[in-house]
């Protein structure tokens, strides 16, 4: 069954008022005949029934005329192939194209759709809207339930191949070294590089601190074999209490030559990655290395699951940071709306422009659903659905020419006698 044939609740009240009014139309004609036929056996006795056989002949004639109107709108009237006749069954795509160009030239013109926009501000009563508590917590909880519906249709397979696809092209197209080298050099001139070395300076004398032994071993493994043994360990001795002491002088001293010397290779290290071409190509090297690993998918795949958990778990709770954060800012946008003449100015001239541009340049396209419905309907089916829209009144019409038809039959007729 077509949507043209289904019949809601309100057309069967429709189609219930439209059979009343069509026995009244027909009740109207049979009495006409009635009439006709009582005043024309009588007339002869009652010259005066003349007069009421002149009104309800034409009364006839008047509802059959109009019975042919109205019946040939919906169908063939007696099923007989009389021309120009079930205008709708057959020319149904042309009066839908008719109504859809109708629609689009008289309802969703640009001319209108401005004049309409112009009457009242879209800003105004959207600020008024968001303004309110309830307005702006329906907007945010809509907002919430889109975001679920994205997180659980995205895959999360997929979601991470774009990331890695983005994080790889944007690695490819940026040159590290200069801005490696910028944000090193801010870094080293603010000196805030000075706590790494501290740890790494602080961990390196406690290693030697800790590893006499090994220190030793190291010593005597490379002194010649003819050296006396004694002589291995006072050397070894000798060196690890020197190794020792320098590693606590450059602990202990924030001036040492080493930490300055250090200071100094990571300055021209920062100048090099922003202009010498040998140690830019080399960080464009680790660069690649860097891109070619598969732990980018890892981190992409790592960094989508922590996020998706996070909308996911700030859409749920009415109270968290992120969905008070929306409402907090769709509230102040509604007050800016309402109080800032020049930003609501602003939101009315893109509203009527967008509308503009799309009544100007798609309305016909718009209003094609109309002609798409119509052609897919039913020739039959479509002028049902229509005759319960309209078949009530066009049962007037029948009705008035009956009374019309029977008052300008008595009329000629009186007007007649009267002259001859």
């Amino acid at each position: 069954m077509t949507n043209a044939q289904v019949l809601t609740p309100a057309d069967a009240e429709r189609r219930r008022r439209l059979v009343q009014m069509k026995l009244i139309a027909v009740g109207m004609l049979v009495l006409m005949a009635v009439v006709f036929v009582i005043a024309f056996s009588l007339q002869d006795r009652h010259p005066w029934l003349g007069y009421v056989r002149a009104a309800a002949e034409a009364g006839m004639v008047g509802a059959l005329a109009d019975w042919f109107a109205v019946t040939a709108l919906f169908r063939r009237p007696l099923g007989l192939p009389i021309p120009h006749t079930a205008i709708i069954p057959t020319r149904k795509d042309a009066i839908g194209s008719s109504l859809s160009e109708f629609v689009a030239t008289n309802f969703l013109s640009e001319e209108v759709i401005r004049e309409k926009l112009g009457r009242f501000s879209i800003a105004a009563k959207l600020g008024g809207y968001l303004a309110s508590p309830a307005g702006a917590g329906r907007i945010t909880a809509e907002l919430a339930t889109a975001v679920r519906g994205i997180a659980t249709v995205l895959k999360d397979d997929q979601v991470a191949g774009v990331l890695e696809a983005i994080a790889r092209r944007k690695i490819a197209e940026t040159k590290v070294g200069p801005p490696l080298g910028r944000i090193a050099a801010e870094v080293f001139a603010r000196g805030e590089h000075h706590p790494l070395v501290d740890f790494i300076v602080d961990r390196l004398h406690i290693w030697i601190r800790d590893n006499y032994s090994l220190v030793s071993r190291v010593v005597s493994q490379r002194a010649p074999s003819w050296s006396p043994k004694f002589l291995d360990g006072l050397v070894a001795d000798r060196i690890y209490r020197e190794v020792e002491t320098f590693a606590l002088a450059v602990k202990t001293d924030p001036q040492h030559q080493l930490r300055l010397a250090l200071d100094k290779f990571l300055g021209e290290f920062a100048l090099d990655l922003q202009s010498d071409p040998d140690t830019i190509a080399r960080a464009e090297a680790i660069k690649e290395r860097i891109m070619d690993n598969d732990q980018i998918r890892v981190l992409a795949a790592g960094a989508w699951s922590s996020i998706k958990e996070a909308m996911l778990s700030a859409a749920d709770d009415p109270a968290s940071p992120l969905r008070v954060s929306v409402l907090e800012g769709l509230m102040s946008f509604g007050r800016r709306l309402q109080d800032d003449g020049p930003t609501a100015a602003k939101v009315d001239n893109w509203v009527a422009e967008a509308a503009g541009y799309l009544a100007r340049n798609h309305a016909r396209t718009i209003t094609g659903v109309i002609d798409e419905t119509i052609a897919r309907w039913d020739g039959e089916a479509t002028s049902r659905k229509i005759e319960l829209q309209v078949g009530r009144d066009l049962q007037f019409i029948r009705i008035n020419g009956t009374v019309v038809g029977a008052l300008a039959g008595l009329v000629i007729y009186t007007l007649a006698t009267a002259l001859l």
